[in-house]
């Protein structure tokens, strides 16, 4: 099914991560260069500073939050399929905040290779 990359970065500089126009050109690169596909994506700027964005891939998806005061970011990626577009967008948004530590958990999310066959749909009763 894919990748699922969980990660907490600290030692953030917090004008990286303080408003939605430097953290939105950051996940546009890392999902242009990537090689992901955006099917819509969303920002929300908290005030007096912070950043919530999803994006909403073909892949899957990728989100970050963000808490300027402590440097902090939790980013989430998940992409179905070739495991290497989640690992390169990874890469860069790592090159692009520059963290000074990097917690990052990976979860392969293979449970269809356990399944015989597709699972049909029952018709729900009214």
């Amino acid at each position: 099914m894919g990748i699922h990359l969980i990660v907490d970065l600290l030692g953030v500089r917090p004008e990286r991560i303080s408003r939605v126009k430097p953290v939105k050109d950051i996940l546009e690169k890392a999902v242009r260069e990537s090689g992901l596909n955006t099917i819509t994506a969303s920002f929300h700027q908290f005030e007096p500073y912070g950043v919530s964005a999803v994006y909403l891939l073909r892949e899957s998806h990728l989100s970050v939050h963000t808490w300027p005061e402590y440097g902090y970011v939790a980013l989430d990626i998940f992409a179905c399929g070739d495991d290497e577009s989640a690992l390169k967008a990874y890469e860069i948004l790592i090159e692009e905040l520059k963290p000074e530590v990097v917690e990052k958990k990976v979860l392969k999310r293979d449970l269809y290779e356990k399944v015989k066959e597709p699972i049909t749909p029952r018709a729900c009763p009214l």
